[in-house]
């Protein structure tokens, strides 16, 4: 599997990219190729063309959660595939893969959206859906993870907002945010968004969805932002646990929650134009 960052918070030093607040990941494997989630803006595909990277080519695109910084460059994504068509060019019609509640309406205090922008009626338009609580097989090896459970107590207990959900606006508990895990001959590989479902919790599901507890590496957003003592010490005793070979932790992880996490377990720096291979 190889993955190119897209679009993060950081950019690497001396390569030319543009960050921002918002996840994109482009990964190849299996002969597939994968858009997980398309950041806040256009930058995303502003970068993949400096890479070199054929957007109009995507097999899956794929959502962790509906939050702006996630899905608000849906709109630019949809442009390119429209242009194409202007132009003559041929574009696949990749399937968007995520939760039901992703496109479900978002708000927090006075901003009336912080959701996804289009609904399931527009983007039906431009991509196949595949809207699922379940795991859905990508490829043989890559998964999307669907729903995540959350079994231990330190992680997922306060909601960040609310949300519409059959017309009735409900503490928003981020029920949507999922992730990918890769299944390597060495163990997993799990990719994340922010992980407000809990950076534990989407490990251990994806352990007993694989039914493998070897973990390689994981690469995301924590949802560590100035945490409670409680979720950043739980954090770091799990991860210690797992015997990691390395984290890339990035996105919504903040410098300290970082510094703590180092103590036990190999952190790597990551930015716009990183390619992982494994």
């Amino acid at each position: 599997m190889k993955l190119t960052v897209l679009i993060d918070s950081n950019t690497l030093i001396d390569k030319y990219f543009l960050g921002e607040p918002g996840v994109s990941y482009f990964i190849e494997t299996d002969g597939k190729k994968i858009l997980f989630d398309v950041g806040y803006s256009d930058a995303f595909i502003q970068n993949a063309r400096k890479l070199s990277i054929d957007l109009l080519n995507v097999d899956f695109v794929v959502l962790s959660h509906g939050h702006l910084d996630h899905t608000w460059g849906l709109i630019p994504l949809v442009r390119l595939y429209t242009e194409s068509i202007f132009e003559g060019q041929k574009a696949k019609k990749p399937t968007l893969v995520t939760h039901p509640l992703t496109l479900s309406t978002k708000t927090f205090g006075d901003w009336p959206e912080i959701g996804s922008l289009l609904t399931e009626e527009k983007l039906s338009g431009f991509f196949h859906l595949k809207l699922s609580r379940e795991p859905v097989y990508l490829t043989e090896r890559l998964l999307y993870l669907g729903e995540i459970e959350r079994t231990n107590q330190f992680e997922a207990k306060n909601p960040m907002g609310k949300t519409l959900i059959d017309g009735v606006e409900k503490d928003d508990f981020l029920i949507d945010d999922s992730a990918i895990a890769y299944k390597s001959p060495e163990g997993l590989i799990i990719i994340t968004g922010c992980s407000h479902s809990g950076i534990c919790n989407i490990v251990e599901y994806a352990r007993k969805i694989c039914i493998d507890d070897r973990v390689v590496d994981i690469i995301g957003g924590f949802h560590l932002l100035n945490p409670s003592k409680e979720q950043l010490q739980g954090t770091i005793e799990y991860m210690k646990s797992l015997n990691l070979s390395s984290v890339h932790t990035c996105h919504c992880t903040d410098l300290n929650s970082k510094i703590e996490l180092s103590k036990v377990v190999n952190i790597k720096e990551v930015g716009v134009g990183l390619i992982l291979e494994y």
